[in-house]
């Protein structure tokens, strides 16, 4: 049996009102669940930060390439917490 990861996803991107929307869908598709999200708008107002907990039996490299496409990403960090 393959063991599901979580990992907690810090992504910095452009405040755009379709961004929230492109990131959840890239995670969705790529075969992660979410198991928490908090998004906070930066100082200078321009940018997000989103925190986002997933997990998955697929690897955590997979969905980083994909977030890291996107245009409004500026920047991306993961850390593994456990394994279930």
């Amino acid at each position: 049996m393959i063991e599901k990861q979580v990992h907690e996803m810090v992504i910095e991107a452009n405040n755009t009102a379709e961004v929230l929307e492109r990131i959840l869908r890239v995670i969705r598709h790529r075969g992660f669940r979410i198991s928490s999200l908090h998004s906070v708008e930066m100082n200078d107002c321009n940018n997000i930060k989103i925190t986002v907990t997933v997990s998955s039996q697929r690897p955590i490299d997979l969905l980083y390439k994909q977030l890291d496409k996107l245009f409004d990403v500026s920047q991306l960090d993961y850390q593994k917490i456990n394994t279930l």
